[in-house]
């Protein structure tokens, strides 16, 4: 038994704070932030934040959390203290909520992407978490991926050979989930320079469009973001083409398949990407990684593979890509 855990506030009790773990096996791995909580040790689920009364009910009673308020001011007002705070309320509510977050002067905060709608706020809300020494924690999950974790060391080494080109496949808004994608693809590839934007396709919010786009990363290597439509289905797929090599991952990271070269049997002397092998992969673990993470950079000052830096450098070239797509 963990003598002193961390306590958790959680504000917004929806999917991603705990709902899409409620019913699920605990034989799964949790997905979300009170399932993360609940299954390490170190933390306790101290009090919730909704403004809804019957989510609100309905999540203290699925978490057994101590005390659930209506706001996050009241929350302040109630005089508790709270070591880690989760903001998983509406992207449009958390410039407030951090805000708010930083007159309780946790340790750190673990808030959901994208930080703000705005770059100005995000920009600002990051600048004051360093100041106030608060470690911010953004929630781009693939960070915390295992699989992603070895694809880059294996990169490093030149385990796949040069890298030619990348594209990617998303939907459902560039800042919403296209942050997704450009993140990745800065941990993976590095900085990259937009090279042309294509004309926004409205499937999500009317001023978070998803716009496709080419760009390039270092040695002027391509990467094209294509676009599905939210309303037909979620999609979040990267295709790496290495020169030793083609490796793909599927539905958002719950598969890969790696397809390595063979000499061709129809055609002599070429050489060919075999069919491949797809298999199940570690995304599920990357709450836990997370979690895990946030304690040991609060226990020991591990860095964290998530910060406000990370994102505001995925936010910005969002950004730019939504003022080029509105001139379009």
């Amino acid at each position: 038994m963990i003598l002193n855990p961390l306590r958790v506030l959680i504000v917004g009790c929806g999917n991603i704070a705990g709902v899409f773990d409620q019913g699920r096996s605990t034989d799964d791995l949790p997905i979300t932030h009170a399932g993360g909580y609940s299954r390490d040790a170190h933390f306790y689920l101290a009090a919730c934040v909704e403004p809804n009364d019957n989510r609100l009910g309905a999540f203290v009673e699925a978490w057994q959390v101590t005390n659930g308020f209506y706001s996050i001011d009241e929350a302040f007002d109630s005089g508790s203290q709270f070591d880690v705070i989760s903001i998983c309320s509406p992207t449009y509510c958390h410039l407030h909520d951090v805000e708010m977050a930083f007159r309780f002067n946790p340790k750190a905060i673990f808030c959901e992407k994208p930080v703000t709608p705005s770059l100005v706020e995000t920009e600002k809300l990051a600048y004051e978490c360093a100041k106030l020494g608060i470690h911010l924690a953004v929630n781009y999950t693939r960070r915390w991926d295992p699989d992603i974790s070895k694809l880059k060391v294996d990169m490093e080494a030149g385990r796949w050979g040069k890298l030619r080109s990348v594209v990617g496949t998303y939907n459902k808004g560039i800042l919403n989930n296209g942050s997704h994608m450009l993140d990745l693809l800065h941990l993976l590839v590095g900085s990259m320079e937009i090279v042309k934007v294509g004309k926004p396709v409205y499937d999500y919010l009317p001023d978070d469009p998803t716009v496709p786009v080419w760009l390039e990363g270092p040695q002027d290597v391509p990467v094209y973001l294509a676009c599905g439509h939210a309303k037909d289905y979620a999609i979040f797929e990267l295709q790496l083409v290495f020169s030793k090599g083609v490796l793909a991952m599927e539905d958002g990271g719950m598969y890969w398949r790696e397809r390595n070269v063979k000499d061709s049997e129809t055609f002599k002397g070429y050489k060919v990407i075999e069919e491949g092998v797809r298999r199940t992969g570690k995304y599920p673990y990357a709450m836990m990684e997370a979690i895990d993470n946030i304690y040991r950079t609060i226990d020991n000052n591990k860095p964290l593979a998530s910060t406000g830096a990370t994102a505001l450098a995925a936010q910005r070239i969002c950004e730019q890509i939504k003022k080029q797509s509105s001139l379009r």
